[in-house]
């Protein structure tokens, strides 16, 4: 999933509409998904009316990916909160989120601090996924879709939000002292090595790998190894 996401740049601009000048400066001035003729209360009691996919409850809050206007996630973000707060949808809709970065950058030899976005034309919804869940994200303005096969919304793993630096999941990984693992990303990735140490604690493991002929001890996240 992470990588799908890193990578689709090319299925982005296949979901997403094109949008002119004219039509990119009305959507930013209106609210996304706020108003009341947008989802009103009687839009939300009417969802089983509404010619949507029904969607499979879930029995826990996942992390799930909303494809959005490239620019406008931000005021996706803040916009859909605004609609969770006004029809009290806290306890379904659980958090939003649009990661960012933070970087330095040198120009004229000056040092300025940078905030740029993770994942651009992305948004995070962390929910319970339900019908009404489903309706009040897939429809607030600016939303053209979830990452997911025929509109099934496909959550992300604990590995991939800890990962992607959306939210600091701990991982219960499976291994112990003497198992064999293969590393999964970083610049180890396919290394099959030996589990020498194991820190919960830290979420690191460390794995004894032979490089160049020779066996070398390195820490990995708990996110970079599987067993095997």
């Amino acid at each position: 999933m992470e990588k799908e996401i890193m990578d689709a740049q090319e299925p982005l601009e296949n979901v997403t509409p094109e949008v002119d000048a004219s039509e990119t400066e009305a959507l930013a001035d209106q609210d996304i998904g706020t108003d009341d003729q947008d989802i009103s209360d009687e839009a939300l009691a009417a969802i089983e009316k509404q010619k949507f996919i029904k969607q499979e409850k879930t029995d826990k809050p996942y992390w799930y990916v909303v494809y959005t206007y490239s620019g406008y996630e931000n005021k996706v973000m803040d916009n859909l909160l605004k609609t969770i707060e006004n029809h009290n949808l806290q306890e379904t809709i659980i958090d939003v989120k649009v990661p960012m970065e933070e970087s330095v950058e040198i120009k004229n030899g000056k040092k300025r601090h940078v905030s740029r976005k993770m994942f651009p034309g992305y948004v995070m919804v962390k929910m319970f996924l339900t019908d009404e869940s489903w309706y009040v994200v897939r429809n607030t303005r600016g939303v053209t879709g979830f990452v997911g096969p025929s509109s099934k919304p496909i959550p992300l793993s604990d590995a991939e939000v800890r990962s992607m630096g959306i939210e600091n999941v701990r991982i219960n990984l499976d291994v112990e002292v003497g198992n064999n693992v293969i590393v999964t990303s970083g610049p180890l990735e396919s290394f099959i090595g030996l589990v020498e140490e194991v820190n919960a604690e830290r979420q690191k493991v460390r794995v004894l790998v032979s490089m160049f002929g020779r066996d070398t001890s390195v820490e990995l996240d708990f996110v970079q190894v599987k067993r095997i």
